[in-house]
């Protein structure tokens, strides 16, 4: 029992950063003061698929959220920068450009089945990325501000 409190706390509190993460970045839309910058953080897909496909860099702006192995994984990106918190591992690091796209992070308990991730694919509403320790996630996006319900772990009101 004390497990799964610790769990949803630790669980909580990554998503609360995730969230504030997201919270101070762009959600990709367009500024029409300055339509020189506002195409600036968006890029062609390196594959040359189109605006959602796995290769475009900018369409992974958000919070994500699903469940693998029957617990909770949670990805924030935002300004190339990404947090992840997945079975009480939290981690960061940035997006890269490595002829595809990958996040490339760093977990603060040593962990490493989530280290380096390929997008396998995005749609705009389900992320799908493949881990290098061999894990996948699929993942949907969540509303902006909103934390996602419905995972195991949590604690409800």
């Amino acid at each position: 029992m004390h497990h799964l409190v610790r769990s949803g706390a630790v669980v909580v509190a990554g998503l609360a950063a995730a969230v504030a993460l997201t919270g101070c970045g762009s959600d990709g839309a367009k500024s029409d003061s300055d339509p020189d910058t506002a195409d600036a953080h968006t890029s062609a897909p390196a594959d040359g698929g189109d605006s959602g496909s796995a290769g475009d860099a900018a369409a992974l702006e958000g919070t994500w959220a699903g469940v693998s192995d029957g617990k909770a994984v949670a990805l924030s990106v935002a300004s190339g920068r990404a947090a992840l918190v997945a079975d009480a591992h939290v981690c960061s690091g940035e997006v890269k450009d490595m002829g595809k796209v990958m996040l490339a992070l760093k977990c603060t308990d040593g962990d490493t089945a989530r280290t380096m991730g390929a997008i396998a694919s995005n749609d705009g509403r389900k992320l799908v990325v493949s881990w290098n320790g061999g894990a996948e996630d699929t993942l949907a996006k969540t509303d902006p501000g909103a934390l996602p319900t419905e995972l195991p772990g949590l604690p409800t009101p």
